[in-house]
Parts: C-alpha cells; sequence; structure tokens
C-alpha cells in the first residue's frame, strides 16, 4: 500500500520561507510524477508545483522564480522549497504520488503567511 506523508508546514511572516518535504512510501517509482498543490478556503485545490521521475519540473506561473521542487534522499522523497511568501501562498498543501499503478494523496500540510 502507497503511504504520502507531507510535513514543514506553519506559518511564516509575508516575504518569509518555508520547506516542505513529501515522504513515499510503498510506491513503485517507475515512471512517476510527484506533486505539490494547494488549496485555499474556498478556493478549488490547484497545481503548484511537479516532477517527474526524469527530474523533469513544471511550476504554476503564480510561483515560479519562488519555489523549487525537487528530490531528496532518493526516488521515493520531495521537496518544496518556498521563498518570498505571500498572503495568497496561505493553503493546506498536499503532496500527491502518480504512477500507473497509482494515484496517492496525502493528508496535507498548513501554510499561513501573514500580512
Amino acid at each position: 500500500q502507497v503511504r504520502v506523508v507531507e510535513s514543514g508546514g506553519g506559518l511564516v511572516r509575508t516575504g518569509g520561507s518555508l520547506r516542505l518535504s513529501c515522504a513515499v512510501s510503498g510506491g513503485d517509482f517507475g515512471v512517476n510524477i510527484m506533486g505539490w498543490y494547494r488549496q485555499a478556503p474556498g478556493k478549488q485545490r490547484e497545481s503548484v508545483a511537479t516532477i517527474r521521475d526524469s527530474g523533469t519540473t513544471n511550476y504554476a506561473d503564480s510561483v515560479k522564480g519562488r519555489f523549487t521542487v525537487g528530490r531528496d534522499n532518493g526516488p521515493n522523497e520531495v521537496y518544496l522549497q518556498m521563498s518570498s511568501l505571500k498572503p495568497e501562498d496561505t493553503g493546506v498543501y498536499y503532496c500527491n504520488y502518480r504512477s500507473s499503478v497509482y494515484d496517492v494523496w496525502g493528508q496535507g500540510t498548513q501554510v499561513t503567511v501573514s500580512s
């Protein structure tokens, strides 16, 4: 069974930085894509950044130049380094693991950016 666990959320002031981590266990780690998504109150969940097993990354326009997605300690851990945070970055951040077999979400971690 695949398990996805996020960590690293919290409260930060505008302009600050946070690093989120996501650990996946039980995956097949063949062709896969791992991604960070967020959901603000009253809004739909949106894609923030993704990284493929090949290393190819993709970012939402709203976070380009401020956020970086990458892998830590092998294929089963990814991070999201967030800098120059804005109040509109506030939301619950979810990690997703998707392969030909699995599509699994973590429980989410809250990020709050105060103005």
